[in-house]
C-alpha cells in the first residue's frame, strides 16, 4: 500500500471558482429578469445573462444568489426560497482557468423592483417574456436558461472534452 500523499503547497493547488446565479422567474406573467453584459466586459460582452457572480470566501452559495441578485438588480430573495435549477462546470474561464462551477437557482418570489444597479458592468436589466429569451445568451450552446425553464436541474459541462 502506497503512503498518502502530501497536500500539495498552496501554489500548485487547482482553484475552481464558485459562483451562485438565479433565474427570477415570474409565474405569473411568464417572464425572468436578465441582464445584457455591457460592452467592456470581461467575458461574452453584449451577452444576456442571469444575474450571477463569484462567491466570497466562506459564504454558502445561497448567500452568493441572492448577495449578487441584490447587488446587481435591487431584487431581494430570501434564500429559503431558492430552488436548485441547473448546475455549469466549466473547464476554465476568464478569471477562473482552472474551472468554475455556476450554482444555478430558481426563485418565484422576490421583493423589490428590477433597476440595472451595476451600469458600469451591464448595459441593461429587463423582464423578458420566457417566450422570447433574446440572444446571444452565456451559455446559449447549453440552452442553459431555457433548460432551467424546464425543469431540468441537470448539469452543462461547457469546455470539457
Amino acid at each position: 500500500m502506497a503512503p498518502p500523499k502530501a497536500p500539495l503547497p498552496p501554489a500548485t493547488r487547482s482553484m475552481t471558482l464558485l459562483a451562485a446565479a438565479v433565474l427570477v422567474h415570474d409565474l405569473a406573467e411568464r417572464r425572468v429578469v436578465l441582464l445584457q453584459r455591457g460592452p467592456e466586459a470581461k467575458f461574452a460582452p453584449g451577452h444576456w445573462d442571469l444575474p450571477v457572480g463569484k462567491s466570497d470566501p466562506g459564504e454558502p452559495v445561497t448567500h452568493t444568489a441572492v448577495r449578487e441578485l441584490a447587488e446587481e438588480t435591487g431584487l431581494v430573495v430570501d434564500p429559503a426560497e431558492l430552488r436548485l435549477a441547473h448546475v455549469v462546470h466549466g473547464a476554465h474561464g476568464v478569471e477562473s482557468p482552472n474551472g468554475f462551477i455556476t450554482v444555478i437557482f430558481a426563485a418565484h418570489r422576490w421583493s423589490g423592483t428590477l433597476h440595472n444597479r451595476e451600469p458600469e458592468k451591464h448595459s441593461r436589466a429587463a423582464w423578458v417574456p420566457v417566450d422570447a429569451i433574446p440572444e446571444p445568451l452565456v451559455f446559449g450552446e447549453e440552452r442553459v436558461i431555457h433548460r432551467c425553464l424546464a425543469g431540468d436541474p441537470g448539469v452543462s459541462l461547457p469546455g470539457w472534452a
